[in-house]
């Protein structure tokens, strides 16, 4: 029992410092996504670059991180559950060191259902402040200021409507409190089930199409198909890699409903979502199919590293020699 402790541990441990190292790297594109698949009526971001440079000109390099933080905090026991939850799963569902294709779909399915519980509120922080920006760039601009003409004029022309004020930069902490005073503990799992719509078949296709990247060449060079057996690093990340891209693409549709119904402040002339069926409805009768692919490219381009860079780390084993430096 002892050994299985240390055994959870450490993959709980290689979870998190994976998680933080890739969240790190990539989170201004994960950013633009949010933005890109948020749009819809007008044009603001051009694409990810545009997005990215404009950003960075009306907020600062800094606004490239905004929920940063959230993703920082909640991403370790998210990553370590997800990555942690696949391998137990996976153990228990093989005999003789074999497990079958619908074996690792279903370790995958149990990994990603887990993952939810601290996935969907993290999600729902990380949006509010990731959107807030591209809500602001949609402000109408300030009138500008009249200049003197010929004559005055006998009847004085009417004040130039000011513009209203920005609201205040929201914190993940303020969120949190309004939701939870507000709509209680359910506000923080709002889209909880469109987010476990899209994270199921996501480990679905990614755990199963790594495990089988990872395995490559591995018993042409001797090893006996041991599940614990590790990888060298490039081969891991190069799977993950390669595994992160594919499933991501594979449910952006997924991810484009589930960020709509995630973002609580509308733009001028946006939809308002009540579920999973009334946000598929009206993105297809307002915006067209091709909505539903909205951020692909910056979502492939956020989860391949991200994963990539996961995978090599978990299978570095961080943990386990944290673990025998401590013990």
């Amino acid at each position: 029992m002892a050994e299985q402790k240390v055994s959870l541990t450490a993959k709980l441990i290689n979870g998190g410092v994976a998680g933080l190292v890739g969240v790190t790297c990539v989170f201004p594109i994960d950013l633009a996504k949010t933005r890109l698949q948020n749009q819809q009526g007008a044009t603001i971001y051009n694409g990810m670059l545009d997005c990215l440079t404009k950003t960075v000109r009306t907020e600062g390099y800094f606004g490239m991180y905004r929920g940063a933080a959230v993703n920082l905090t909640l991403v370790t026991p998210e990553k370590a559950i997800k990555l942690a939850a696949n391998d137990i799963f996976r153990q228990k569902l093989s005999k003789d060191g074999k497990l079958p294709l619908w074996g690792e779909m279903l370790a995958g399915c149990g990994a990603g259902t887990c993952q939810v519980v601290v996935t969907t509120p993290m999600e729902m922080l990380k949006i509010q402040l990731q959107d807030a920006g591209r809500l602001v760039a949609q402000r109408p601009a300030p009138a500008p200021a009249a200049t003197p003409g010929p004559a005055p004029s006998l009847v004085a022309p009417p004040a130039p409507q000011p513009c209203p004020p920005a609201p205040p930069r929201a914190s993940a902490t303020s969120i949190t409190l309004g939701l939870l005073r507000t709509r209680g503990l359910a506000g923080l799992y709002r889209g909880a089930g469109a987010t476990l719509l899209r994270d199921v078949p996501f480990s679905m296709i990614y755990f199963p199409l790594f495990a089988n990247l990872n395995a490559l060449g591995r018993r042409r060079a001797g090893f006996q198909g041991d599940v614990q057996e590790k990888s060298p690093f490039l081969q891991s990340f190069m799977a993950g890699c390669t595994a992160g891209s594919v499933a991501a693409v594979a449910v952006t549709p997924l991810d484009v409903i589930k960020t709509r119904i995630q973002t609580l402040q509308k733009g001028e002339g946006e939809d308002s979502y009540r579920g999973i069926v009334d946000c598929t409805r009206r993105i297809l009768a307002r915006e067209g199919p091709s909505a539903f692919l909205k951020g692909a490219t910056c979502r492939a381009l956020v989860i391949a590293p991200l994963f990539g860079i996961a995978q090599g780390v978990y299978f570095l084993g961080v943990g386990e020699k944290l673990l025998g430096m401590l013990g």
